[in-house]
């Protein structure tokens, strides 16, 4: 326990000091089996053991699908869903003057990624730029607005050959289904899950609390606060799925697993996670990109080439009829 910590519990009544030390003890097993669920998974998929062995000659390519919907009970929508041959990103900016442009500033500052030839050891570099243009951009936008600010999530991955970087801040979240198994990837940078980190609320109490959509990590221009970088690995097989955070606030995360993995392609499961969404009531705005791993194969003739696609207000970008590279 930090110190500055041990002070505090000194200073409460005994059964509020049991209380905290109890809380904090919650905090410190929940996340030591989070990391070793973690550690176990890292340690099945490079050895082998998660999955079949990856042929290293075989190029990877993706099918796609993405989607962006209001909520009904929402006059406007600021959510932003993107697919590309090599960037997969959702953003959800904060609501009100401005908050639709944050968000779709802060995502076409990585499109200039779909071209840059930046080999797989340079993405996290490469990605780290474009998030310093999309602050820039942001707190021009900032300054156009009556309250001076501006504010969005980002969750994003960037693919060269079968290696991907991931970025993300807010509470948008990047999940993986992957041999049967759905694995949230990204953390959530909010209020409410700094209280569940700390064993003071449960993801059940989460989903009601009064101050469930306030974040303490975002892109707000001033770059103030420094987004999750990481890489992974991808081979055939995986599914990948991007959502603002109107998707999992209404279905559970078995609901996702079970829509995953079932037998329709992007843009199908797509269709079928906003159906979820205002079946459940969809009180916020709903963004998903659906992206499935697939070994390389040339585009179907009939569909033409693949291209990249924005999902905006009430609007559905397709990919999955080709295979993009």
């Amino acid at each position: 326990m930090p110190l500055a910590r041990v002070r505090q519990v000194c200073d409460l009544p005994s059964p509020d000091a049991a209380e905290e030390v109890a809380a904090y003890w919650r905090h410190v097993t929940a996340e030591t089996e989070a990391r070793g669920r973690l550690a176990a998974f890292l340690v099945d998929h490079l050895s082998g053991r998660g999955s079949a062995v990856k042929d290293t000659t075989t190029r990877l390519g993706i099918r796609y699908a993405a989607r962006s919907e209001p909520g009904p009970v929402r006059t406007s929508n600021e959510d932003v869903a993107y697919a590309g041959e090599r960037l997969l990103a959702v953003a959800d900016g904060m609501r009100g003057p401005g908050g639709d442009r944050t968000a779709a500033a802060a995502v076409d500052a990585l499109t200039r990624l779909r071209t840059l030839p930046a080999p797989a050891e340079d993405l996290l570099g490469a990605l780290a730029d474009a998030v310093g243009d999309a602050e820039r951009a942001i707190r021009d936008i900032a300054a156009s607005t009556p309250s001076g600010e501006a504010v969005t999530t980002l969750t994003a991955l960037v693919w060269s050959g079968s290696r991907l970087a991931l970025v993300h801040i807010g509470d948008s979240r990047a999940y993986l289904f992957r041999d049967g198994g759905l694995f949230q990837i990204t953390h959530d940078h909010s209020y409410v899950q700094s209280l569940i980190d700390e064993g003071r609320l449960t993801p059940e109490e989460a989903v009601s609390h009064p101050r469930r959509s306030l974040l303490v990590r975002a892109l707000t221009g001033a770059g103030s606060s420094l987004p999750d970088l990481s890489m992974h690995e991808a081979v055939p097989g995986d599914r990948y799925l991007l959502c603002s955070d109107g998707l999992p606030g209404v279905v559970p995360a078995g609901v996702l697993r079970q829509t995953l993995a079932g037998p329709g392609g992007p843009r199908q499961v797509v269709d079928e996670l906003i159906d979820l969404a205002y079946a459940a009531g969809a009180p916020d705005n709903v963004a998903c990109v659906v992206a499935d791993v697939v070994a390389d194969a040339p585009a179907d003739p009939v569909a033409g080439p693949v291209a990249d696609a924005v999902a905006a207000e009430g609007s559905t970008a397709t990919g999955d009829d080709g295979v993009a590279r």
